[in-house]
């Protein structure tokens, strides 16, 4: 049903991240027949065989939009065998894979791209250092770290300036790029980050008609009411929210378990004091690829090495380390 749904919003071109968490054979299946077939383009050049090393996806497309040829490259998230079940993805490979970006920048300016762009799911923190390694490329647009970009940074390499931007999450903003190109270059720019006020927009009639027939045989299940939240539950920072604390209050509990860990995401429903928590409000929050839960016996050592790792991959000096994930 969402390859359903994004096939009706009119999504062109796209990289992955918790994509490849339905399994490689899954999203080969996805991208071979249904978007094939919608004309969806499945774009990541760091995303390579084990064995061999061949490409898995197309690295870039080229558009021609008003008279000028557009490269647009595929980012993948680079940690998703990190972040994510390695046994999803087996056969292969992920990374930043610089050299491979600048490699497909420079095939796309021979093949005569007048614009490069990249769609990014690295994270703001490493566009913006990958902005300053690669060159030739004009602008990124970036997810993965949820950041609302009012204005693009721009990024100094060797070669010139290229613009980092990331549009937040959840379809709260549409971040809209204009060039203005004359005599092949890029010879000014217009960025806007418009909000979406959804609650003040008319529906669109064929997706309303789409989602109303998805979830029509689930409604009575989703619309249970399991309790009334008398605390605001919301899970967006880094660290973890109200909406964390009660699941891991609920495992504890449940499990029998002397301290428990949630996986670190940041989606879902937040709630007003007041509200219902309704089974939809519930899935909203741990309806995953792996929803599994384990209970396991621990030592003081795994527990603080496990802390210890999930803080390094999120608080490094260095981008090119920090592997995703929350607390």
């Amino acid at each position: 049903e969402m390859v359903d749904a994004c096939i009706a919003l009119g999504v062109n071109i796209m990289t992955p991240h918790w994509e490849s968490t339905f399994g490689d054979e899954r999203v080969m299946e996805i991208e071979n027949g249904d978007f094939k077939k919608a004309g969806i383009d499945f774009v990541a050049h760091n995303v390579v065989t084990n064995d061999f090393g061949d490409q898995v996806f197309k690295p870039y497309v080229m558009k021609d939009m008003n008279g000028v040829k557009v490269a647009i490259i595929g980012q993948a998230f680079p940690y998703t065998p990190i972040a994510n079940p390695r046994w999803m993805v087996p056969d292969w490979s992920f990374g930043i894979r610089d050299d491979g970006m600048q490699k497909w920048v420079d095939d796309a300016r021979a093949n005569g791209a007048k614009v490069v762009i990249v769609l990014s799911h690295n994270g703001m923190d490493v566009d913006l250092k990958m902005a300053g390694r690669v060159t030739g490329i004009d602008a990124i647009f970036g997810g993965h770290t949820h950041d609302g970009v009012p204005q693009p940074v721009k990024i100094r390499n060797a070669k010139g300036v290229t613009l980092v931007t990331n549009a937040g999450s959840n379809g709260k903003f549409l971040g809209v790029m204009d060039f203005d190109v004359r005599g092949g270059k890029i010879q000014s720019y217009q960025y806007r980050l418009l909000p979406v006020f959804s609650n003040l927009l008319p529906a669109d009639p064929a997706m309303d008609a789409l989602i109303t027939k998805v979830r029509a045989p689930y409604e009575d299940k989703l619309s249970e009411k399991l309790a009334v939240t008398d605390d605001f539950l919301y899970r967006r920072g880094n660290f973890n929210g109200t909406w964390d604390q009660l699941l891991v209050d609920a495992l504890m509990e449940v499990k029998g378990a002397d301290a428990a860990f949630s996986p670190g995401f940041r989606w879902g429903t937040t709630l007003l004091p007041g509200d219902a928590i309704t089974m939809e409000r519930l899935m909203d929050q741990t309806a995953i690829t792996y929803p599994q839960t384990t209970l396991t016996e621990m030592t003081g050592e795994t527990i603080k090495s496990i802390m210890e790792d999930v803080a390094d991959n999120l608080f490094n000096t260095d981008p090119y380390y920090q592997h995703g994930g929350d607390m």
